[in-house]
């Protein structure tokens, strides 16, 4: 096991870099690593006291079309499929230039992490997709803690500098406009940061009450499973010297989350994908439970206490690793037989039953009559024990965010580029259109963070 990662002391900060990037998730790693290995002086400033961002919450797996990991597990893709799933999953809204960058790089993003020693050659799906694309590590572990740690051991070897309890306030710009450095907050002293070019990989704003009142009025109430640091600091740097946002409103509110305790947890996809069903109160099912997120919140929203179960037997808890986690922590409510189950939900245990046996005719015939599922069909709910997870809605990602070009490259209001800023990951809007899709999330921080990571060099050399 290796040693947990230490960030540097402040007193090792330097006043030059050619590249900053802001913040530790899967974005600003793989930024930050890309850079580095391309001749790049690099530094990862994290405001936070723990590093990871959003990315540690991850739970699914890392989307990604026509790899070899797929055809090992016989499983034919094809990128274009991948592309017109995410528009039409999107609401068409999806930047189609960003989209097409993003589903042709996914497969040699999987490479790229395999060259580092970060393998992941376990598959799954999520909703919205017709087939497996959603990749994961063969222990079946939640994506974003294992992949945190796999890119900090990246880091640790190639010595980049990583500092946390650092904010950034603000960027700074010369007389042209060119953004050359940050004023940065390290730890109660302000210090002034140059660089080449600054890389936002600051996440979203789904912490950020402010933001959600300015865009989402009506969700300024909900609860959230983004980390306390999602505020949108990345937004704010932006708007600071031009930068435009878009899509702000576009916020997706992930249907399965358990918030029945003051710490929220996020019962990931791969639950769904691995074979388990939603029932209401009375123990019926009401959705097709792989659909978009968005239709699957609004159809639990629409519940009369706005709040479904998850059920699921041994046989896909066997497939679906978090579940131990969940479990461990208190979330799951266990049962000997179905009515068993049935009784500790206080729901009418013949119900249940019938719903669980119509069910496992349907995976028995691959035929879903009453909701036309057609994933996460492997396996019926039939071996014991049996398990529940009370769940509903909740702030999950912010769709909306910095203007962007297919280079990272930050937009302002005019659709010129702002020379010297880059950004990638959930800061940055217009890739996944009305709805995320499950996956995806991952795999947005790794095509784009290495891309990142290419465009400020190519900028950086030009400077000369």
């Amino acid at each position: 096991m290796a040693e947990k990662f230490q960030p540097l002391s402040v007193s090792k900060l330097d006043n030059d870099y050619d590249v900053i990037v802001i913040g530790s998730g899967g974005t600003g790693l793989s930024a930050a690593i890309q850079a580095n290995e391309l001749g790049m002086k690099t530094v990862v400033l994290e405001k936070e006291e723990e590093l990871g961002g959003n990315t540690n919450r991850a739970s699914s797996g890392m989307n990604a079309a026509e790899t070899n990991v797929q055809l090992q597990h016989g499983v034919i893709d094809n990128v274009a499929d991948f592309y017109h799933e995410t528009y039409q999953d999107g609401g068409r809204l999806n930047d189609k230039d960003m989209l097409g960058y993003f589903v042709y790089h996914t497969a040699p993003a999987i490479d790229w992490l395999a060259d580092h020693g970060i393998k992941l050659d376990d598959i799954t799906i999520t909703g919205g997709m017709s087939r497996k694309r959603t990749h994961r590590p063969a222990s079946m572990a939640p994506i974003g803690g294992f992949l945190v740690k796999s890119l900090l051991e990246v880091v640790q070897k190639e010595n980049i500098p990583v500092f946390n309890k650092v904010r950034v306030n603000k960027l700074l710009q010369d007389d042209e406009g060119k953004v050359i450095g940050v004023e940065a907050n390290a730890d109660g002293l302000i210090k002034t940061i140059h660089a080449k070019a600054v890389i936002l990989a600051t996440g979203g704003f789904g912490a950020s009450k402010e933001y959600m009142k300015r865009f989402r009025p009506d969700l300024a109430d909900y609860k959230t499973t983004n980390q306390p640091g999602a505020t949108g600091d990345g937004l704010k740097l932006a708007e600071g010297v031009g930068g435009e946002l878009m899509q702000m409103d576009l916020v997706q509110v992930h249907p399965t989350v358990q918030q029945d305790n003051p710490h929220v947890y996020l019962i990931g996809e791969a639950v769904r994908g691995e074979g388990a069903i939603l029932v209401n109160a009375e123990g019926n099912r009401f959705v097709n439970e792989l659909n978009t997120r968005k239709i699957v919140s609004n159809a639990i929203t629409a519940l009369p206490e706005h709040s479904a179960y998850l059920i699921f037997d041994q046989g896909i808890r066997d497939h679906a690793k978090a579940i131990e986690f969940y479990d461990k922590v208190g979330l799951v409510v266990h049962g000997d037989t179905i009515e068993d189950l049935a009784k500790n939900l206080n729901m009418d245990p013949e119900n249940l039953k019938k719903t669980v046996a119509t069910w496992n005719e349907a995976v028995g015939n691959h035929d879903d009559k009453e909701f036309h599922r057609t994933t996460g069909m492997d396996r019926g709910i039939t071996k014991p024990g049996f398990f529940a997870i009370h769940i509903a809605p909740a702030i999950h990602y912010t769709m909306g965010g910095i203007h962007i070009n297919t280079k990272t490259q930050v937009l302002d209001g005019n659709g010129d580029v702002i020379k010297g800023l880059y950004a990638a990951g959930e800061v940055a809007g217009g890739l996944h259109g009305n709805n995320r899709v499950g996956g995806n999330s991952i795999a947005e921080t790794i095509v784009f963070g290495r891309q990142a990571g290419q465009q400020v060099t190519v900028y950086a050399r030009g400077l000369k």
